[in-house]
């Protein structure tokens, strides 16, 4: 009898973390009877250009030899810019469903405000001072989601540690991201969960709504 490969779902993780913060996603992925890729890459020392037209290209070639496999993302924070800009420079990709995980989609007030407090240059080297919610910053720049690549869902989270980031945010926010700015046009479902920026990957819940999504297209 000839067994159904398994679907197969990539991780990547945010700015100044590894693929360690995405582990309580990947136990639960597996459990759910996905095969999971959880990568790590620099993200404070290689441009994002480099990582989505060299790097996760080759990765995908190495750890999605299949062709016939059906293949998800699941990404937090500057991940889902990540995958956005390699969709962007490489038209043939494939892809069925993706979640982000506080995916600064329209930028972060947070990268604007600091971006030239020398700490938070050392802390978030090449890229940090990228995701700003200027009309002409990468993320911005990227546009739409393009609906033809497949179902994307977004989980925001809107609880803070930081006071004065959440200041700077305005509104809902999760300390480094708003939820207004997690939106993205083209997206298939949008939820709100009632935790940190830094922490939504590691939640259960979190990780019960990605898995909802990734076989279903809803949350």
């Amino acid at each position: 009898m000839l067994h159904a490969q398994p679907e197969t779902v990539v991780l990547l993780h945010g700015l100044g973390r590894s693929g360690t913060s995405m582990v309580r996603l990947e136990k639960a992925l597996t459990a759910s009877g996905f095969r999971v890729v959880n990568l790590s890459y620099d993200s404070r020392t290689i441009p994002l250009e480099s990582l989505a037209r060299d790097w996760l290209p080759a990765q995908l070639r190495t750890n999605v030899s299949d062709p016939a496999t059906r293949l998800h993302f699941v990404t937090h924070s500057m991940g889902g810019i990540l995958l956005r800009l390699y969709l962007r420079e490489h038209p043939e990709a494939r892809v069925h469903r993706v979640v982000m995980i506080a995916p600064p989609n329209q930028g972060s007030e947070v990268s604007a405000r600091l971006k030239n407090f020398p700490p938070f240059r050392w802390l978030t080297g090449v890229n940090g001072v990228r995701l700003d919610p200027a009309p002409a910053s990468l993320p911005r720049a990227l546009g739409p989601w393009p609906g033809t690549r497949g179902e994307l869902g977004v989980i925001a989270g809107n609880f803070s540690f930081n006071p004065i980031f959440s200041a700077w945010l305005g509104g809902p926010d999760d300390g480094k991201v708003a939820v207004t700015s997690t939106h993205l046009a083209g997206e298939t479902a949008h939820i709100v969960l009632p935790y940190s920026h830094t922490w939504l990957p590691a939640r259960a819940e979190t990780a019960k709504r990605a898995v909802r999504f990734l076989r279903s297209g809803n949350f």
